[in-house]
């Protein structure tokens, strides 16, 4: 179970319903804003260069998971992997000969992802497609429908993969945590799973940002990717309660989200992460929310603890 919900909350945002239906307008004019190919530097853009389906999601997976630390070197370490499998990732792992990737990815190092965790990653969803036929075959086989959200797909995606022998990608036996399971973390010990939930979203939606592939997953049960900017944005227009970080804060915005627009709530994120990526939200700095375009409805939460 997630852990006890911390004793500070911040109000949920509360609207009237002439009031919420003013948000969303505003909400959709930012989405529409964004909405374009290559409105903004993205690791999303890696897998547009995928018409295939299977290809899509294995560099979605690959992206996702680089995706923490400086935007210019997450785009590096996820073309320098992508470079290796080349211009069929899918089949490149039917085929993979971890001797050969551990010579290929020995040099990069991505924050604390050394090489042998890439091949580990790699070896995980080769097995994961050799046992479900895909990797939304793998998401698909423990999640429930009926749930809420996504997270019971997440749990058991997680578990699958942590499940797969990876002693030959790390030419041995490691000791200590693996640093391959830092790309699967779990709903259930508290995480946000944000790179998770972008492999998730990145899948699922499709439009001008988002490609798309999986169809057996609802885009209503998507959860919020958290990263820094969607806390901060969220913190501003109350869509949460939650004033620390973690999965109940993501499914918090999600549900807040998801009263604008039920069918597909995260359909926001993009937008919303990159008007704060681009200085438009003024939490923290002099010039306030002067040139935020949803100022009207931004009521930042002053906490110790923000």
């Amino acid at each position: 179970m997630p852990p006890a919900p911390p004793r500070r909350q911040a109000p949920l945002l509360r609207l009237t319903a002439p009031a919420l239906a003013r948000f969303r307008v505003e909400l959709d004019r930012l989405h529409d804003g964004y909405n374009v190919p290559d409105s903004a530097a993205d690791p999303v853009q890696f897998v547009w260069r995928y018409d295939d389906p299977r290809d899509r999601e294995v560099v979605a997976s690959i992206a996702s998971g680089l995706a923490f630390g400086r935007l210019a070197s997450v785009l590096a370490s996820v073309e320098r992997v992508l470079s290796l499998l080349g211009p069929h990732p899918a089949a490149y792992l039917e085929s993979l000969d971890i001797r050969q990737a551990r010579e290929a990815l020995a040099p990069v190092v991505h924050r604390w992802t050394r090489g042998d965790d890439l091949v580990a990653l790699l070896v995980v969803l080769r097995d994961l497609r050799a046992r479900y036929g895909s990797l939304e075959g793998a998401f698909v086989a423990g999640d429930d429908p009926s749930s809420a959200d996504v997270s019971t797909g997440l749990e058991a995606f997680c578990a699958a993969a942590c499940a797969v022998d990876v002693r030959e990608a790390y030419g041995g036996v490691p000791r200590g945590r693996l640093g391959v399971h830092y790309f699967f973390p779990r709903p259930s010990l508290g995480s946000a799973c944000k790179r998770l939930n972008l492999f998730a979203r990145w899948m699922v939606r499709q439009d001008a940002v988002d490609p798309g592939g999986w169809s057996s997953v609802s885009r209503s049960r998507l959860v919020i990717p958290l990263d820094t900017h969607t806390i901060r944005v969220g913190r501003c227009l109350r869509l949460t309660r939650y004033t620390s970080p973690g999965w109940r804060m993501a499914a918090d915005i999600t549900a807040t989200l998801r009263r604008v627009d039920p069918d597909d709530p995260v359909r926001y994120d993009f937008s919303l992460c990159h008007m704060s990526m681009m200085g438009a939200c003024g939490w923290g700095k002099r010039v306030g929310n002067a040139h935020c375009p949803l100022a009207a409805f931004c009521r930042p939460i002053r906490t110790r603890d923000a």
